[in-house]
């Protein structure tokens, strides 16, 4: 695989399209092999097109640029098939929301877990069921890596609908080294980023373990001594720090305090709690005193779609000469499909963290749950490295979890109307069935123009 082709389905992505186009140009390893952007949106391919050819010209590398709108038309040869695409998700999310909290469940984020994150998979998941199927049909040794929310949902969809493909599905809130060396800070093992070096990689024994965005810091030890207090005294102290409002998004505002007080709660600290936070009730406004962390502030759908016109300015800024590509470079960095790309094809042996089947890695969970882990990764297999058992307690609310993603995706693979309720009422949120039952109503006809139509018939 010395010239890899790399089809991007959904290469619109404005937070995975410009990463793309870096690092393929960057890396040796792919820079001589083929970047194919396939997006149905003609203008947001155009740009992206644009900007890739530029990145290609000043890098001055061997890159080949294929785009199209079809993706049938470009998927013949692919060694790596990237599926990233979301139809008008900020629209829908902020319909998730806002009808979630009629039936008084506060969603942050609402992309994962909950009523959105279930409605988004519902959305999502049979879009990519049809590229599996042309996948199969046009290059089926080709390794597929699911970048859509809900991650884990459509991951687990891919291997129970589509079993005969190799897949696996990314998010990057554990992209590493990066990390490992932010933790590493935080246990006061070093004082900056730069100070991080392969012998401290080596003598700092970081295991993280879960569903994606529901996962956890199973052990931290430097040297043998267990750093996990020194880590949470670290986000306590910051905690005191954070801000009450502000500019500040809602995945955004107090997460260290938030962190803090989970680890209190389980003894274990979450590892990504701008999104845990909503996989839990605490801060769901339902308890009879008042808490010292306020319940959830709603995703914001205003300032989404203000962030991703500035991110629209600034592609265009690239393409026609406001900003230079010098400036691309420095504002951007590798993303983490394309560094595994990079790893598989390079053989570089570097570890990553990737959603997959647990195969016995956590002892404690069964060998076929789909957990965020860190793997080794090759041409012909991700393989995740063994660990210590899951913490009893958050082992069982990941098991939930991951009880709600199978149920959601079956449901929206079939269109099946009983699966979806079992998914709604195993959702962690979940607190009547009842409303779940109403809520299901709601959500579907609000967003019958971007379902299958077999959700409507009789």
């Amino acid at each position: 695989m010395q010239h890899p082709k790399v089809v991007v389905i959904g290469a619109g992505s404005l937070f995975f399209g410009r990463q793309a186009i870096w690092q393929m140009t960057k890396s040796e390893h792919l820079n001589g092999g083929t970047l194919t952007l396939v997006d149905t949106e003609p203008a947001h391919l155009a740009r992206m097109t644009a900007l890739a050819k530029k990145a290609v010209e000043h890098s001055k590398v061997k890159l080949a640029i294929e785009s199209s709108t079809n993706r049938r038309d470009v998927l013949a040869d692919a060694d790596f098939v990237v599926l990233s695409f979301a139809d008008q998700s900020v629209k829908y999310r902020g319909i998730d929301c806002r009808i979630a909290l009629k039936y008084g469940i506060r969603m942050c984020s609402g992309d994962t877990i909950g009523p959105g994150g279930i409605m988004r998979t519902l959305r999502e998941f049979p879009v990519i069921l049809e590229c599996c199927k042309d996948i199969e049909e046009l290059c089926p040794n080709a390794w597929v890596i699911n970048y859509i929310n809900p991650t884990a949902a459509n991951g687990v969809g891919l291997r129970i609908f589509a079993p005969k493909l190799k897949s696996f599905a990314l998010c990057d809130g554990l992209h590493m080294p990066h990390v490992k060396k932010y933790y590493a800070m935080r246990a006061g093992i070093i004082e900056k980023i730069e100070d991080f070096n392969d012998q401290i990689d080596r003598d700092f024994d970081m295991q993280v373990a879960g569903a994606n965005h529901f996962t956890w810091l199973v052990k931290a030890q430097y040297k043998g001594q267990d750093v996990t207090e020194r880590i949470a005294e670290t986000v306590r102290l910051r905690g005191q720090k954070e801000v009450e409002g502000g500019d500040v998004g809602a995945k955004a505002l107090h997460n260290d305090r938030i962190t803090y007080a989970l680890f209190k709660a389980f003894g274990v600290l979450p590892m990504c709690t701008a999104h845990t936070k909503e996989y839990v009730r605490f801060w769901q406004g339902l308890g009879k005193l008042e808490e010292k962390i306020p319940a959830l502030s709603i995703w914001e759908t205003g300032d989404r779609y203000l962030r991703h016109f500035d991110m629209w300015n600034e592609v265009d800024g690239y393409n026609y000469g406001v900003k230079t590509m010098d400036e691309f470079y420095a504002a951007h960095k590798p993303d983490h499909a394309t560094d595994i790309i990079e790893a598989i094809v390079g053989n570089t042996g570097k570890p990553f963290y990737v959603n997959t089947t647990n195969n016995g890695a956590v002892s404690n969970m069964p060998d076929d749950c789909f957990m965020e882990l860190l793997c080794d990764v090759s041409a012909n297999a991700i393989m995740p490295r063994r660990i210590d058992p899951m913490p009893v307690g958050v082992r069982g609310l990941c098991q939930q979890v991951l009880d709600t993603h199978e149920l959601t995706a079956r449901a929206a693979a079939t269109g099946d109307r009983d699966m979806l309720y079992h998914a709604f009422c195993i959702d962690p949120l979940s607190n009547s069935l009842a409303d779940s039952r109403a809520m299901i109503e709601d959500f579907l006809q609000a967003q019958k123009p971007v379902l299958p139509d077999y959700w409507f018939k009789s």
